[in-house]
C-alpha cells in the first residue's frame, strides 16, 4: 500500500488549491480515505473521508463548505479541493487509509478522523496560506 500526495504549495488567503493523492498497491474499490492535516506545533487532525462504494462523505466543521473530497475509482485517485483557504489551513496536509473495506454510511463520521484510526499514511504535502 503506498499513498503519494502532491498539490500543495504557498497561496493567498481566499484562493483555492487542489490536493492529489496517488494510491497503488491496492484498488479503491470499498475503501475508505481520509485526508488529514498538521500545523506546526499541534496534532494531526483529521480533515475529511470518503467511502469509496457509495461517495459517503464527512468534513470536520472547521472546513465545512470550503473543501470537497472526491475520488476517482478507474485513476486509484483521491482528491481534495480546497477553496476560500485562510491561514489557519496552513499545515502538512496527508492523506491515509481509514479502511480497506466497506463501512456503512451511517459510521461515515467524526470517529474515522481519529488519527490513530488510518492502517496506511502518505508522505504529506505543504500547504502555506498567507494572509
Amino acid at each position: 500500500v503506498q499513498l503519494v500526495e502532491s498539490g500543495g504549495g504557498l497561496v493567498q488567503a481566499g484562493e483555492s488549491l487542489r490536493l492529489s493523492c496517488a494510491a497503488s498497491g491496492f484498488t479503491l474499490d470499498d475503501v475508505v480515505i481520509g485526508w488529514f492535516r498538521q500545523a506546526p506545533g499541534k496534532e494531526r487532525e483529521g480533515v475529511s473521508c470518503i467511502s469509496s462504494r457509495d461517495g459517503s462523505t464527512y468534513y470536520t466543521d472547521s472546513v465545512k463548505g470550503r473543501f470537497t473530497i472526491s475520488i476517482d475509482n478507474a485513476k486509484n485517485m483521491v482528491y481534495l479541493r480546497m477553496n476560500s483557504l485562510k491561514p489557519e489551513d496552513t499545515a502538512v496536509y496527508y492523506c491515509a487509509v481509514e479502511a480497506l473495506h466497506y463501512i456503512p454510511r451511517a459510521t461515515v463520521g467524526p470517529g474515522l478522523l481519529a488519527p490513530g484510526v488510518p492502517d496506511y499514511w502518505g508522505q504529506g504535502t505543504q500547504v502555506t496560506v498567507s494572509s
